[in-house]
C-alpha cells in the first residue's frame, strides 16, 4: 500500500510537471524551465556513506550510463554515444570574493536503485547531485541529472564539462565537437555538431547562460564548455535544475530542430520519467527472489546482486543483451567493459535463473543466438556499434572458446527452472550446431575439446598459451551431459546416449590425464602437463552433475591462505614462481572465482569455507562501487586494481549462485514440478525464508527452521515436490532433513582497505555420526571464541584442541575457545569434537 501510495505522488509531481510546462509552452515561451522539485522515492535498500573523492559510482539503464566518481565527476552515455567527460562545478557566491571548487566540497553518497544522490556541503550552500537513468520510451536519451540547491546568499554556479559525442569502440569518431549555442528566451542550449551529418548532441540546463564562446579570430586553444547558472535563494528555491542530455545518431534526429526537441521532451517529462525509474524499483521484488535471513546485510547483498544484473541489460535496436560491466573509460570510448560478453552473460544466466527473471534469460540467450557462427560456435564478444564497422574482421567476436559448452549448460539450466519445453525446440537448432561445433573440434585425438578454438580461460600465460586447460576439457565434460538430458527432453534417446557416453569418457580422461594433489592446470600437445597450481579446477562442480574424484588435497590448499585472501581467492597460488599479485591472469583475486570455488565447496561438504567464500563476495557489496560487485582485486592487499570494472555482471552473479545453490541448496526441476533441496544454514542461523522461488510458471515460499536434529523445509504457495539430495521425497509441501550433531560457525567480515591476508581459514572438515574434525588455519597466538550448535540429544562433548564455553542466548549453543600456536606467520590447528 505504501509503494502505492508513494507512486501515486510520484506521478502527481509528474503531472504538475507537464501542466507548468504546457502552460509555458501556451504563452509562446520556447527556453528550458527549471520544474518543482518533487520527492524522491525512499528505499529501505540505500546505501548511504561520506563521499570518497576517488571511488566510482555508476547509474545505469537500458539506454544509457553515468559513470564517475564519489566527489560527483562523471561522464554520461547515451548508447552508444559517449556525450560528454569531466563533468565539473565551481561556486562563486555573491560577496565572497573566493572560487569555490564544488567537488572539493562532496560530503556524501546515497544509492538507492532507482537513483544516487551526490551531497556538496558548504557552509554557505548545499547542492544535491541527483542521477537517474531514464526509461528508453524515447531514442536518443538515457540519462538525467538534477540539481536542488539550497544557498544563503545567491551563488554563480559554472557547470563545466568536454564534449565528447563519440560513437563506442571501434566504430570511427571524429575531432572534437564544435559546441554552438542557442539562445532561446533568456537562457538556452548547446549543440554539439561533429564532422558527420548523422552523429549530434545537444546539453541544456534551464537558466543557464554559455561560458567562454571564442570567435574564429581568436588563436586556436582549448577553452572549457560551460553551462553558467545565477541561482537566487529568493526566486529559484523549491525548483530542479536538470542537466538534459539528447543524441542524434542518424541524420534526421541529429538535425538542430530534431535534438531541441528532445530537449525540451526531457525537460517536460522530467518528473515523469523518473517516475516510472522509480515504479519499476518500487516493484522490481514483487516476483524476484528475495532471502529472509537473521544476517540483514546478507538479505541486503543478494538483493543489490540482482539490481546490479538486471541495470546491465542494454538495449541493441530491438534487442536486449547483457553487457559484462561499467566503469569510466578514461580517454578511451568504451566505459568497462560495456560490450555485449557471451561467457559473462552465460555465467550469469545460472544467477538470473535463480532469482527468476526467465523473460532477461530468453532475451539474453536470443541475443547469442542470433550472433551464432553459421558452423555453431557462440560469441565471446559484441560492440554496441558492431554494425558501424567490419565486425566480423576484428579478433573478438569469436575470441573465446567458452562460450560455446556454457551456451550448453546455461540452456539445460534455463530448461530446467523455467519447464520452457517450446523455447528449446523453437531453438534446437542452434543447441544442435553449438553441440557439433563442440564435439568436433578436438585436435589431438584424445576426444576433448581443446583451445585450438580461441582462449579458454587466461589470455596470456608465461610459459605460453596452453593447448588443453583444464577448465575447458571440465566445461566440456559437463556441456556433454547437459546436451545429452536436453537431447531427452525432445525426445532424441540416440543423440542423448551418445552424448552422455561422450561425458563419461571426458571424465574418465580427465582423471587420468590431469589428476594428481592439484589436478593439472593444462596439457601440452605432447602430452606432457603445466601443474601450475590454479583455481581453475573448481569449475568442474559448476552445473553440479560432475565432480572431480581426487579432490581433496586441491580443495585443503584453496581454503588455506596460499589461495584464499580475506577478501576472495586469487587464481594462482602464491608459492607458485610466476606469482603476481597485480597481474590479471597468475595471482589476482576474482569474485568470479570466489564464486566458483565457494559453490564447489558447497557441493562437497565444506561448507564453512564456502560460507566464508561466499560472505566475501557479499561484502564488496559496500567495498567500492556501492551497490555492485568489482572485478578484481590485488592478491596481496585489500585494494581493487585500478582498471578493475566496478560495477561487474558475472561478479554480482557469484554472490548470488553460490548462496542460493551452495548455502541454501536450491534448484527447481520445473519439468517434474520439484526443488531439489540440500541446505546448509550457518550454525547461528535458526530459520530462514527464500521468498518467490520461481518454479517453472508458478512461485513458491521456501521456508527452513530448525527443529531438534532437524532442519524442517516447507514450501508454501503452489503444489510442489521437495526432494533432498539422497532422493528423500517430502509430504504436503514439507521435507525434514537430518542435521549434523555438532555444528560452528565462524566469523566473516572485509578487513580495512589495504589490508593483507590475517583471518581464519578452514582448510577441511569431516563429520560423522559422533565426531566433527576441523584443520584450521589462524596467524599465530590467535584466538577465537566459535559459536558452537548442538543439535539434538547425546552425551557429552569431548575436545581435543579447543575449550567448550557455556553458551548464552539459543538453547543449544555453546562456544569453542581455540587458540593457533606460537610463531610467525599462519599456523595449523587441528580441532576434533567427539561425542
Amino acid at each position: 500500500m505504501q509503494k502505492q501510495c508513494a507512486t501515486s505522488v510520484w506521478y502527481r509531481f509528474a503531472l504538475l510537471g507537464m501542466v507548468f510546462f504546457a502552460v509555458l509552452t501556451a504563452s509562446g515561451q520556447q527556453e528550458l524551465q527549471a520544474i518543482p522539485q518533487f520527492p524522491l522515492a525512499s528505499n529501505e535498500l540505500t546505501i548511504r556513506s561520506h563521499a570518497e573523492a576517488l571511488k566510482p559510482f555508476t547509474v545505469a539503464g537500458e539506454c544509457g550510463t553515468l559513470v564517475g566518481q564519489q566527489d560527483g565527476s562523471f561522464e554520461a552515455w547515451v548508447f552508444p554515444v559517449k556525450l560528454l567527460s569531466h563533468f565539473r562545478i565551481e561556486a562563486q557566491l555573491a560577496d565572497y570574493d573566493v572560487p569555490i571548487d564544488v567537488n572539493e566540497q562532496a560530503a556524501e553518497i546515497e544509492v538507492a536503485p532507482d537513483h544516487a544522490t551526490i551531497t556538496y556541503s558548504h557552509a554557505a550552500f548545499t547542492v544535491r547531485e541527483i542521477l537517474f537513468a531514464t526509461p528508453c520510451d524515447t531514442n536518443g536519451t538515457g540519462v538525467m541529472a538534477l540539481f536542488q540547491i539550497d544557498s544563503v546568499r545567491p551563488v554563480k554556479l559554472t557547470f563545466s564539462f568536454t564534449p565528447e559525442v563519440k560513437r563506442m569502440w571501434p566504430a570511427p569518431n571524429f575531432n572534437t565537437p564544435s559546441p554552438e549555442w542557442v539562445k532561446r528566451g533568456e537562457s538556452g542550449y548547446y549543440i554539439l555538431h561533429t564532422d558527420a551529418e548523422d552523429l549530434a548532441a545537444a546539453i541544456g540546463m534551464p537558466g543557464t547562460q554559455p561560458g567562454i564562446l571564442a570567435p574564429y579570430q581568436e588563436r586556436p586553444k582549448v577553452w572549457p564548455t560551460q553551462l553558467i547558472l545565477s541561482f537566487d535563494p529568493k526566486r529559484d528555491a523549491g525548483r530542479y535544475f536538470p542537466l538534459l542530455l539528447a543524441v542524434g545518431n542518424n541524420a534526421e534526429s541529429a538535425k538542430p530542430a530534431a535534438l531541441a526537441a528532445q530537449l525540451e521532451r526531457l525537460n517536460a517529462n522530467a518528473a515523469q520519467l523518473y517516475a516510472k525509474t522509480a515504479d519499476y524499483y518500487a516493484h522490481f521484488f514483487d516476483k524476484r527472489l528475495v532471502a529472509e535471513t537473521p544476517d540483514a546485510k546478507f538479505n541486503e547483498a543478494m538483493k543489490w546482486a540482482e539490481l546490479s544484473i538486471d541495470q546491465l541489460r542494454v538495449r541493441h535496436g530491438s534487442e536486449v543483451g547483457l553487457v559484462a560491466g561499467f566503469y569510466s573509460s578514461g580517454d578511451s570510448n568504451r566505459p568497462g567493459f560495456g560490450w555485449f560478453f557471451g561467457r559473462d552473460t552465460l555465467y550469469t544466466l545460472f544467477a538470473v535463473n535463480g532469482y527468476g527473471d526467465f523473460a532477461l534469460t530468453r532475451e539474453a540467450l536470443e541475443f547469442l543466438i542470433k550472433r551464432q557462427r553459421d558452423d555453431g560456435k557462440i560469441m565471446h564478444e559484441y560492440s554496441q556499434t558492431a554494425e558501424l564497422v567490419d565486425w566480423q574482421k576484428m579478433p573478438y567476436e569469436y575470441a573465446a572458446a567458452d562460450a560455446t559448452p556454457l551456451f550448453l549448460t546455461a540452456m539445460e539450466d534455463y530448461v530446467n527452472a523455467s519447464g520452457d519445453k517450446n523455447f528449446l525446440e523453437q531453438h534446437w537448432d542452434a543447441v544442435e550446431r553449438a553441440w557439433q561445433f563442440e564435439r568436433t573440434h578436438d585436435t589431438d585425438g584424445d576426444g576433448i575439446y581443446d583451445n585450438s578454438q580461441g582462449t579458454g580461460w587466461v589470455e596470456s600465460w608465461p610459459s605460453g598459451m596452453p593447448h588443453q586447460e583444464v577448465y575447458l576439457a571440465a566445461l566440456d565434460e559437463q556441456a556433454s551431459g547437459a546436451y545429452a538430458r536436453l537431447a531427452d527432453v525432445v525426445h532424441k534417446k540416440d543423440e542423448a546416449s551418445a552424448a552422455e557416453a561422450r561425458a563419461q569418457k571426458i571424465a574418465s580422461t580427465i582423471e587420468k590425464e590431469y589428476a594428481g594433489p592439484m589436478y593439472a592446470f593444462s596439457r601440452n600437445t605432447d602430452g606432457s602437463l603445466d601443474k601450475t597450481a590454479t583455481i581453475y579446477p573448481s569449475i568442474a562442480w559448476w552445473d553440479g552433475h560432475y565432480a572431480l574424484k581426487q579432490p581433496d588435497a586441491m580443495f585443503e590448499r584453496w581454503a588455506s591462505s596460499e589461495f584464499s585472501t580475506d577478501w576472495g581467492l586469487r587464481d594462482l597460488g602464491e608459492h607458485e614462481a610466476f606469482y603476481d599479485p597485480i597481474s590479471y591472469h597468475q595471482g589476482s583475486v576474482w569474485p568470479l572465482f570466489t564464486g566458483w570455488a565457494s559453490l564447489a565447496e558447497y557441493r562437497t561438504g565444506r561448507t564453512l569455507s564456502g560460507y566464508a567464500h561466499l560472505m566475501q563476495n557479499a561484502g564488496l557489496t559496500w567495498s567500492q562501487d556501492l551497490g555492485a560487485v568489482t572485478e578484481l582485486l590485488s592478491g596481496a592487499y585489500f585494494s581493487p586494481f585500478g582498471r578493475s570494472t566496478t560495477h561487474q555482471l558475472w561478479s554480482s552473479a557469484m554472490v548470488l549462485t553460490p548462496a542460493i545453490r551452495g548455502l541454501f541448496g536450491v534448484t527447481p526441476d520445473a519439468m517434474q514440478n520439484s526443488i531439489m533441496v540440500d541446505p546448509h544454514l550457518p550454525a547461528d542461523w535458526n530459520e530462514a525464508t527464500l521468498r518467490h522461488v520461481a518454479v517453472g510458471k508458478d512461485s513458491v515460499d521456501l521456508v527452513f527452521r530448525r527443529d531438534g536434529a532437524s532442519l524442517l523445509v516447507k514450501a508454501s504457495g503452489s503444489q510442489v515436490r521437495l526432494v533432498s539430495r539422497d532422493g528423500k521425497t517430502g509430504k504436503d509441501g514439507e521435507l525434514r532433513l537430518p542435521l549434523p550433531a555438532v555444528e560452528i560457525a565462524i566469523p566473516h567480515e572485509l578487513p580495512l582497505p589495504g589490508s593483507r591476508t590475517a583471518q581464519l581459514k578452514v582448510l577441511s572438515q569431516k563429520e560423522d555420526a559422533h565426531s566433527l574434525h576441523l584443520e584450521l588455519e589462524g596467524q599465530a597466538d590467535s584466538q577465537y571464541e566459535l559459536p558452537l550448535r548442538v543439535n539434538g540429544a547425546h552425551g557429552a562433548i569431548q575436545v581435543e584442541g579447543g575449550k567448550l564455553i557455556a553458551g548464552a542466548g539459543d538453547v543449544g549453543m555453546q562456544r569453542l575457545k581455540i587458540t593457533f600456536p606460537q610463531g610467525t606467520g599462519y599456523q595449523r590447528l587441528s580441532v576434533r569434537a567427539t561425542w
